[in-house]
């Protein structure tokens, strides 16, 4: 029996940061409890690696199957989520994106509904996001230069990404030099979260520089089992190390989850919080009910337009033969060329049917012909180039359920992509407007044909999203903050979970309405206000 300041469950973006302010800033004993594993691997490292890793699987990722989607035709959706130290931040893209100011006005005007609520506008997440960011190229207003993840510009960027950034303008669009920026409208680069070549995780940022620190106790491979609650206070956890050993640790202040979205609710049901109905037909003691507990999940749905290229352009075959052994001594040797790149350099944010109104879609290009299984079926690999399309502002929610009392299976993920029409409708509007981009020079000097979608008819296109979209890895929303009388709301405006003591939830979990773009800068905003939270600095 163990007893430390405070116990933070799952170590990814999140976890990492909040651990990280907790040990430094705080003095205080922390306890880290990961699931997964340790995050240094060559092919973690290098950013194209871990896309190695996500097409032949890997003990580095927890792969959930969604339950069937009647309105995908009854396809179970595939959602891989990081099991490894740093989680998202560890197997992610790396492309640093916050989202944009009228993101976090909406939470503070959801929140401000809270007797004791603290805010959320953009002033007050600006400061976290700064305070987190080494930024290699901008100092300004809107960045930070000396924080300790770096972020910085594409170690290498294909010609490919080159001539869709050009075809972009030509369709009318801006170049953007900064998404982070004063306007996130417009074409351009991503800035990434790595360092000449290496990727920073959160893990390498955060944990790496007090991993030797006495206060920090860190467990890799223990699965936590549930949060023990006494009376109305939470003060312990129960996790299981690799070797399957029950143990108890105990916590004299709080109990920060951040798990994922998809596994901080089940943790929370496990543990008597949330929905009573739900928890009573598994044989789960209701301590606190609360219906939001597994609710408003959100995720960015994806679509693609792939065409083949007419020459050998992108990154196709980079990965295997003589490509595979050039591209690594010249990485080794000078420390540059295409194993510098996750290989998605070049993106945008546009409203196809009003330019001058907020985006209401990403897109990224990526120099390959991006298939997936349905695709593979019909459509024979070859040199191309992708238009991966997302939407940002999904109406369509889902919902996380549990399986079973047994802490050792997977819960029951339902993501209810494009349930909603209103959202196929918009899907509908960006494949339109971005099959235009394939006819736009000089890209459509480079493309022998557009393999899909190749029926343009509203139900056609309507087809072609029902059997491909997919998660863009953003979960969300799953154990909200809301306001006091709102009935689904988990948490307060402080990220404290309603009706217990000493549980908080900082991962993506907690946010009221998904960011109109990446997730991973916005997780680990999170964590490293909820840190502030703790220590009593807000």
């Amino acid at each position: 029996m163990e007893t430390f300041d405070h116990i933070v469950i799952g170590g990814g973006s999140a976890g990492c940061v909040a651990t990280s302010r907790l040990v430094e800033d705080g003095k205080c004993k922390v306890l880290l409890l990961e699931g997964g594993h340790h995050h240094r691997h060559p092919l973690l490292d290098m950013p194209p690696g871990v896309f190695k890793l996500l097409k032949n699987g890997s003990k580095f990722f927890r792969e959930h199957l969604s339950v069937p989607q009647p309105q995908l035709d009854g396809r179970q959706a595939k959602i891989p989520q990081g099991n490894v130290l740093g989680g998202g931040s560890t197997v992610n893209g790396q492309a640093y994106v916050r989202g944009r100011p009228s993101d976090y006005r909406a939470w503070n005007d959801i929140l401000r509904g809270n007797n004791d609520a603290i805010s959320w506008d953009w002033d007050d997440v600006l400061p976290h996001f700064m305070r987190l960011e080494g930024n290699r190229k901008f100092n300004d207003d809107l960045h930070g230069s000396d924080g300790k993840l770096v972020v910085s510009d594409p170690g290498y960027i294909d010609d490919m990404a080159r001539w869709f950034v050009q075809a972009m303008q030509m369709q009318g669009e801006p170049f953007n030099p900064d998404f982070n920026g004063h306007r996130q409208r417009g074409v351009g680069y991503f800035q990434f979260t790595y360092n000449q070549g290496q990727r920073i995780s959160a893990a390498y940022a955060f944990i790496d520089p007090i991993k030797n620190d006495p206060n920090l106790t860190l467990r890799l491979k223990c699965q936590v089992q549930r949060v023990l609650i006494e009376g109305d206070r939470a003060v312990g956890v129960i996790y299981t190390d690799k070797s399957g050993e029950e143990h108890t640790a105990y916590a004299d202040g709080e109990i920060i989850l951040s798990a994922g979205a998809l596994i901080t609710p089940k943790l929370l049901m496990l543990s008597g919080l949330g929905p009573a109905d739900h928890l009573k037909s598994h044989g789960i003691t209701v301590i606190e009910n609360l219906p939001g507990v597994g609710q408003n999940l959100q995720d960015h749905p994806d679509v693609s337009v792939v065409a083949k290229a007419n020459g050998p352009y992108g990154y196709w075959k980079q990965d295997r033969g003589w490509n595979m052994i050039r591209n690594g001594l010249e990485f080794k040797l000078f420390g540059r060329g295409k194993i510098t790149t996750t290989g998605l350099e070049a993106a945008c944010f546009v409203n196809p049917t009003d330019p001058e109104a907020e985006p209401t879609h990403e897109a990224y290009c990526i120099p390959v012909m991006y298939l997936n299984d349905e695709q593979l079926k019909t459509i024979p690999e070859d040199y191309g180039v992708s238009i991966q399309m997302v939407l940002l502002k999904p109406h369509s929610k889902g919902d996380v359920r549990l399986s079973s009392a047994n802490p050792d299976e997977m819960p029951l993920v339902n993501p209810n992509f494009l349930a909603d029409k209103r959202d196929l409708d918009e899907m509908i509007k960006g494949l339109r407007y971005f099959r235009k981009t394939m006819d736009m020079r000089p890209l459509a000097d480079k493309i022998e044909k557009v393999v899909a979608p190749l029926d343009l008819s509203d139900d056609g296109l309507a087809e072609h999203c029902r059997k491909v979209v997919k998660t863009n890895f953003h979960p969300a929303g799953t154990a909200k903050m809301g306001a006091d009388g709102d009935p689904m709301s988990v948490l307060d405006s402080r990220m404290r979970v309603r009706g217990i003591d000493g549980v908080r939830v900082c991962d993506m979990s907690a946010v009221p309405d998904i960011p109109a773009g990446n997730t991973n800068a916005p997780a680990m905003m999170l964590g490293d206000r909820c840190a502030s939270l703790v220590m009593g600095a807000l």
